[in-house]
């Protein structure tokens, strides 16, 4: 193999990015505090903040009401969650009002039951009413919510628990009917995301590719829509980009030659 092809080669172009989000992580140090990098520049360097601000609330939805694009969210949150409660004894708290979740993937992304409680709540107002009372408490390092109806004076008051605890409230809109995007109820949060599935990268070899996700930023505060393409959580919740189109083209037309 040339040293052109193997400097083009997926596998190592996959290394270059881990890096790269290894020194973007290193250079986030200089953030604020209170802010999270997600330790990809073409991802911090379009949000407000430098990334995501703890005492704040963040929402998230699927781009779609199917089961891929729910579980999409899912995890994407379980990712947020697992970095915000990366610290050694950190944990966060899961409310809901239908255990649906399942563990084994939630720790593929990062959160294990080790830093994960579960409560289940009777409804909505029950789950926002316990998400209020788990921020106030402070003891958590995320609190994270899944409801399928809040109303902008839910909201507001859920904003203004987790900036007096410091403490960042990860809100998981559930689709209530197929024909209203969650996202169209006016809400108090910092970031408003949707998240769906993704045809994942062609490997240059044969089995299952990284997931990938459409990652859409619809509203922040202080700066502007965007949307990405991402690889999927990692098992310490990070994020990736995913290897450049010339390169995916390569592993393509590698994987095909090799088939016939």
């Amino acid at each position: 193999m040339s040293a052109l092809s193997n400097l083009l080669s997926p596998d190592r172009a996959r290394v270059l990015a881990e890096l790269r989000a290894q020194v973007a992580g290193v250079e986030g140090e200089g953030r604020p505090p209170n802010v999270l990098p997600f330790g990809i520049e073409a991802l911090d360097g379009r949000l407000a903040g430098g990334g995501l601000d703890r005492p704040a609330m963040h929402e998230v939805a699927a781009a779609s009401p199917t089961l891929g694009d729910d579980a999409a969210a899912t995890l994407f949150i379980a990712g947020l969650g697992a970095r915000f409660a990366g610290r050694p004894g950190a944990s966060a708290v899961w409310i809901l009002t239908q255990f649906d979740l399942y563990a084994p993937g939630l720790e593929q992304s990062g959160l294990g039951p080790d830093r994960l409680l579960y409560v289940q709540a009777r409804d909505d107002v029950m789950a926002l009413a316990l998400a209020e009372d788990a921020l106030r408490d402070g003891s958590f390092a995320a609190v994270i919510t899944e409801v399928k109806v809040a109303d902008q004076t839910a909201t507001r008051r859920l904003q203004l628990a987790a900036a007096d605890r410091s403490t960042p409230l990860l809100l998981l809109r559930r689709w209530r009917r197929a024909a209203r995007d969650p996202l169209d109820m006016p809400s108090l949060a910092a970031t408003r995301w949707r998240i769906g599935c993704a045809p994942s990268v062609p490997l240059s070899h044969p089995g299952v590719g990284r997931a990938c996700w459409s990652v859409d930023l619809v509203r922040q505060r202080g700066g502007k829509p965007f949307s990405l393409l991402l690889e999927a959580c990692d098992d310490q919740g990070r994020l990736a980009l995913p290897p450049p189109a010339r390169l995916r083209a390569a592993a393509a037309g590698g994987a095909a030659a090799r088939a016939a």
